[in-house]
């Protein structure tokens, strides 16, 4: 299928050497092979090395300060501008760039529920990035896609290199989105998660005009169509938590919530691998045969058996795949109104109980604090885990006022008598270097009891420090640990620990108030 250089969004006069359209996984395969973009896995993935960037650059990620978005965004370290004519310049240099090359291209949706989905076109200079936005993003059927009409265009260039001086960026990477133009330029960076994120902000800015709640969260569905939502940052638990054998994947990361229930924006998952097992995940690690992305992941050099616990390359090792490589996944992937949802939170202090049970005001507090840490590899600079605050468990991506989307979930959680629990899935027994991350399997057996109706049958008492309301008791966990302060040797350096961090969500939820 050839439209033509204008519809690539790449001007009439462009004239590239050779436009690949929506290639098969196969082609695309064998074309990076052929092209030295990477290597088979033993497991027949195809592995890539993304050098400098491994990670998301936040700093390097701007939003073009149109007329038309000027009153809508909500500017900030977060949402930072670029004119109107850094833009402009830097479209001429990527499309002068591009100029005799080959090129690949992806038409494909954003969004599973037809009413909500956006039609997209990804346009790349490398065969592993098209494959990569091929698996995680809706492919079409054949008839959609002869009618397809892209809404929105990303033009990914990791080759070019825009200059700090003379651009108007940071460094040489750049990821920028113009609304009005519907376009995305990326360059200096070969993070393939970086086009991803963008479509991510993207819904996350049209979505709420159309009463439709946009979430950084994983789903899934038990055998009683009882769906759960699980909300996190990076390192959370999203992926491994949704992935459960007795129940059925929606999706790994980004969902929308609507009157007619959720639906996941993807059609494929990115899961971290850092110290991946069969025995923990065996979905995830069932998950990476043919066809997958493997990002920044050491192989063997003789066997090319992946080692997941080298952290060589980067400790954001990823693995990106479509989501029918996961056994049951729903397909398409849209399910009714969530009955529970977990805030998932990893805990550098160590204080936070490993769950607890929140009213809707808590829950309202939670979800605009996002608190959690930030842990290695998911962004540049970061070597160890960093306490954070992130509006909505996904403040990098939201261009609008924090508070729009906050409304919207209250809404929902009142309308729909939604359950909701706080998980800390980060470390017990005392904070970063002291204590240890929490056990997934008592996690796993928590998540259960919640999802089974169990653990409301408990006895709950309220946290002295929090206010959050802690079981006695949860089959399969160690009474000791659903109460932080027993797992501390030091009771008053886990006091101390504690009204720290009680500080910090006050200071951090005034802005809000």
């Amino acid at each position: 299928m050839n439209t033509g250089a204008q519809s690539i969004a790449l001007g009439q006069d462009f004239t590239p050497q050779t436009v690949h359209y929506n290639l098969s996984v196969n082609e695309l395969v064998n074309t990076s092979l052929a092209r030295g973009e990477g290597v088979l896995a033993s497991t027949g993935a195809l592995r890539v090395v993304t050098g400098k960037y491994t990670g998301r650059s936040p700093k390097d990620k701007f939003i073009v300060d149109e007329p038309s978005v000027h009153n809508q965004i909500a500017w900030g370290e977060v949402n930072r501008p670029i004119s109107q004519d850094c833009f402009e310049n830097l479209y001429a240099q990527v499309r002068a760039y591009l100029e005799n090359r080959e090129l690949f291209i992806f038409d494909g949706f954003a969004g599973a529920h037809e009413k909500y989905r956006l039609p997209i076109r990804v346009i790349n200079e490398y065969a592993w990035q098209n494959l990569f936005v091929h698996q995680l993003f809706i492919r079409p059927t054949e008839a959609e896609l002869e009618a397809h009409k892209p809404e929105f265009t990303i033009i990914a260039a990791p080759g070019f290199q825009a200059n700090p001086q003379t651009d108007g960026t940071n460094s040489e990477a750049f990821i920028i989105c113009s609304f009005e133009k519907r376009l995305i330029l990326i360059g200096g960076t070969h993070y393939a998660g970086e086009m991803k994120k963008s479509i991510f902000s993207v819904m996350n800015y049209f979505l709420p005009l159309k009463n439709t709640l946009p979430m950084h969260c994983s789903a899934n569905i038990g055998k009683e169509d009882d769906v759960a939502l699980f909300f996190g940052l990076s390192g959370t638990g999203k992926t491994t938590l949704s992935a459960d054998p007795k129940r059925r994947l929606i999706g790994d990361d980004e969902h929308g919530w609507s009157a007619d229930g959720i639906f996941n924006f993807e059609g494929g998952c990115y899961a971290k691998c850092i110290d991946l097992s069969a025995e923990k995940e065996p979905q995830i690690w069932n998950a990476i045969k043919y066809g997958t992305v493997l990002e920044n992941v050491v192989l063997n050099p003789k066997t090319k058996v992946a080692d997941y616990k080298d952290k060589s390359f980067t400790e954001n090792t990823r693995a990106a795949y479509p989501l029918n490589h996961i056994d049951g996944a729903v397909i398409p992937s849209v399910a009714g109104h969530p009955k529970v949802v977990f805030f998932l939170t990893a805990d550098a202090f160590g204080v936070l109980p490993p769950i607890s049970k929140l009213t809707k005001e808590q829950a309202m507090d939670h979800f605009l604090s996002g608190y959690t840490s930030k842990v290695a590899g998911t962004e540049r600079g970061i070597t160890e885990p960093t306490a954070t605050f992130s509006t909505c468990f996904g403040a990098p991506f939201l261009p609008l006022e924090p508070r729009v989307y906050a409304k919207m979930l209250g809404e929902r959680i009142s309308t729909y008598d939604t359950k909701v629990y706080l998980v800390n899935t980060g470390w017990s027994g005392g904070s970063y270097g002291v204590g240890k991350r929490m056990k997934l399997a008592y996690t796993r057996a928590m998540i259960t009891a919640a999802l089974n109706g169990s653990l409301e049958k408990e006895n709950f008492k309220a946290d002295p420090t929090f206010g959050v309301l802690i079981p006695e008791h949860v089959d399969g966990v160690p009474s000791e640990i659903l109460t932080p302060r027993n797992t501390w040797e030091n009771k008053e350096e886990f006091d101390k620990a504690a009204q720290d961090l009680a500080a910090r969500f006050k200071e951090n939820l005034k802005k809000f108030k």
